[in-house]
């Protein structure tokens, strides 16, 4: 059920290393040159529990229910210090990462499908989800290039795949990439090609983006104009 606030929710989604967070902070310089207010959140970044994660991740302490159970709190956190309010005052949210990245990675984990969607029941639907979809054999190109190795979660050794790293990198992600191709018409996914040069991956991003943007506009007209509102500037 779509949201009643002012503001819109935008959602980059993808595996790790497709340029989401490129991509997001690029809008969000964007949007403030276009004369919108837009806050940018990032996945497991709340600093209530972010900590929490890292710590238990470290020690390689989180089994399927407890990986779950943080990250949901995480976002439930985000909600409700960043997102709803930054929604209510008529703003452009742009989330790296949303509770799709869940969908994808809780399932391969081993949770169950109906439970882990049944456990982000509590999250505002966004308004636009865009998936940057990379080949996978590019994804381990460039994330060894950029990053000069491979994570322990990103390959999936904690759930045991493979005793290789590289191998259990390509079973672990192809399997993420298949949830996420479960998800494109299920829920309306704008597919964008993250191989693509980032000027043209930008474009797409900005030319899908205006329409909704003229929503808000006329949204946050609106609601300065009712008598004991805040005016608030788009």
């Amino acid at each position: 059920m779509a949201h009643a606030y002012p503001g819109k929710l935008i959602v980059l989604e993808g595996t790790d290393g497709v340029g989401r967070s490129t991509h997001a902070e690029m809008l969000q310089n964007w949007l403030a040159v276009e004369g919108y207010g837009a806050v940018m959140t990032e996945w497991k970044s709340s600093e209530l529990i972010s900590t929490a994660i890292d710590k238990a991740k470290s020690k390689n302490a989180l089994n399927t229910i407890t990986f779950s159970l943080l990250y949901a709190t995480d976002l439930a956190d985000r909600l409700h210090n960043i997102i709803v309010p930054a929604l209510r005052a008529g703003l452009i949210v742009i989330a790296d990462r949303y509770y799709y990245t869940a969908f994808a990675r809780d399932v391969v984990r081993g949770a169950d499908q109906a439970w882990v969607r049944k456990l982000y029941g509590f999250a505002v639907e966004p308004d636009l989800v865009f998936y940057l979809k990379m080949p996978l054999e590019g994804l381990l190109k460039r994330i060894i290039t950029t990053r000069g190795g491979l994570d322990f979660y990103e390959s999936g050794r904690d759930i045991g795949m493979s005793t290789d790293l590289y191998q259990s990198f390509k079973l672990y992600q192809s399997k993420i990439l298949q949830e996420y191709d479960h998800m494109v018409d299920e829920y309306n996914f704008k597919v964008l090609g993250a191989d693509d040069p980032i000027e043209t991956v930008q474009k797409h991003l900005r030319n899908e983006l205006k329409p909704l943007l003229m929503e808000t506009h006329s949204s946050v007209e609106s609601m300065s104009s009712k008598p004991g509102r805040l005016n608030i500037s788009a």
